[in-house]
């Protein structure tokens, strides 16, 4: 069965729905139209009429009437009405439900379309005006701008996608970095597996982990052109090949001093990474122009290395939306907003103020004129919980103490010395060498996942604590305890 290829088990998620249909025909009546050809496709939040109309036979009035979405309004008794592109004497409107049907992330996660998808980082963001399931891949949409007034659905539809990968990605497929300045909305997953460091509330530290991408990003690229490949997918498979001949391929970028190692250690395979700002505004107003230059960068080259950004507000105004972050994430989301100038200032284009919240949203994808409806899956908060929970059942995250490090921070810890409090990972890293028989920096640094001043410092109490020698010819060091 096809939804053996999930991860977790689907029982997680619920599901619900309800529908309801207005009248057309008696609305046109009103116009004085009674002939007119009428098709229409039922979906789960709105109904998508087209009207077809012999033009020659109408007054200019009435065209003229029939082309404005708030008459439509008037004449349907409906709060929303949203005009849509059509062929030329065909007038094509959705209308919303009176009972609109609630998208269960269950649903969408259960079909087809997200199950058989061939995406790198597939994402359900919900079903189409006609019920079917959109899946994006975040890969080929790089980074992704979201926004959308309190209410809209915005915070509902961030937690959309981080439970869309952890169903299908494990650990070693993809790591989150993830920055939440109200505390509150992405707390929920510290712990889960897939992160390389705790949840990020500090707007300082939500700075440095930015950085820290960037310099990933360009730690990458010197990988990648390394193995003459052009992207993390060629890369894996050369690792992969080089691991299946049995012919590890050393680490290019490892100089001796790097660690205490004599040889290079062996290049491992690269997860994706996928950076999550639940309210970037705020790391504007603190870092407005270090941000924006980390995001042109991001944009100019961290989607053929793996590295995505998702970018979130309920703040879509031009202070924070600015043009060079707009001009650098074409693919973009607009929940519901208070105005066409907000709407204008996420999508370049009118139309989300006339969205109906609870997740109803415009996306407008990388490279496509289009612009799609979709009606955002749904999920409760202990649904979140339980999913969180279950990652959480499964193993312990290593996290990257380097990453939300600044810079003077790292050089102080250079100069630190072994005195001090152990490290909270010392005794695992006293059993694993003690397990190995064997010192080795970068090996303590690939198997619990820190950076080399962490690292060398846990070597420098160990040789502290008598448990491994002093280096000795080549940097190598004794397991003294056993």
């Amino acid at each position: 069965m096809f939804l053996d290829n999930l991860l977790l088990p689907i029982d997680l998620l619920e599901k619900d729905y309800n529908v309801k249909l207005p009248d057309m025909e008696k609305a046109l009546s009103t116009l004085g139209i009674t002939n007119a050809n009428i098709s229409y496709i039922v979906g789960p939040v709105v109904i998508t009429y087209h009207i077809k109309l012999e033009l020659d036979s109408l007054e200019s009035n009435v065209i003229n009437q029939l082309s404005n979405p708030k008459k439509w309004a008037e004449i349907l008794n409906v709060r929303v009405v949203r005009m849509i592109p059509s062929d030329f004497g065909t007038f094509s409107l959705e209308i919303p439900h009176n009972n609109r049907h609630t998208i269960s992330l269950k649903d969408v996660i259960c079909s087809e379309a997200f199950i058989d998808s061939n995406a790198k980082l597939p994402i359900a963001l919900g079903v189409d005006t006609k019920g079917e399931p959109v899946v994006i891949d975040l890969a080929k949409a790089s980074d992704l701008l979201v926004a959308g007034q309190v209410g809209g659905g915005k915070s509902v539809g961030v937690n959309t996608m981080i439970l869309s990968l952890l169903f299908k990605l494990t650990p070693e497929q993809v790591r989150f970095i993830m920055i939440d300045p109200k505390v509150v909305e992405l707390s929920i997953y510290n712990d889960i597996p897939h992160l390389l460091t705790p949840v990020v509330t500090d707007m300082k530290k939500a700075a440095n982990a930015l950085r820290w991408a960037v310099e990933e990003m360009e730690r990458r690229y010197i990988l990648v052109s390394h193995l003459q490949v052009r992207n993390i997918e060629g890369y894996n498979a050369k690792i992969d090949q080089a691991a299946a001949m049995n012919l590890p391929i050393p680490d290019p970028t490892w100089r001796p001093g790097d660690s205490m190692d004599s040889l290079p250690p062996p290049l491992q395979k690269l997860s994706y990474i996928v950076l999550i700002v639940d309210e970037f505004a705020d790391l504007m107003m603190s870092a407005g122009k270090e941000v924006e230059e980390y995001i042109m960068r991001f944009a100019q080259k961290a989607r053929a290395v793996g590295i995505h950004l998702i970018l979130a507000t309920q703040r879509p105004s031009t202070d924070v939306i600015k043009g060079v972050i707009k001009a650098n994430i074409p693919s973009r989301i607009a929940f519901t907003v208070a105005s066409q100038i907000d709407s204008r200032t996420i999508l370049d284009s009118g139309g989300a103020e006339a969205l109906l919240g609870r997740g109803d949203m415009l996306y407008s994808g990388e490279g496509s004129p289009d612009i799609i409806r979709v009606h955002g899956a749904f999920m409760k908060d202990d649904e979140v919980q339980r999913v969180a929970a279950n990652w959480r059942a499964r193993g312990k995250p290593n996290y990257l103490d380097s990453i939300v490090e600044s810079k003077s921070e790292d050089n102080d810890a250079k100069n630190d010395n072994a005195g001090g409090e152990l490290d909270p990972l010392f005794d695992e890293v006293v059993e694993y060498i003690i397990e190995t028989g064997s010192v080795s920096i970068s090996n303590i640094q690939r198997r619990f996942s820190l950076g080399f001043n962490r690292a060398a410092r846990i070597v420098d109490q160990m040789e502290a604590q008598g448990i491994v020698s002093e280096p000795g010819k080549g940097g190598k060091r004794e397991v003294l305890a056993r």
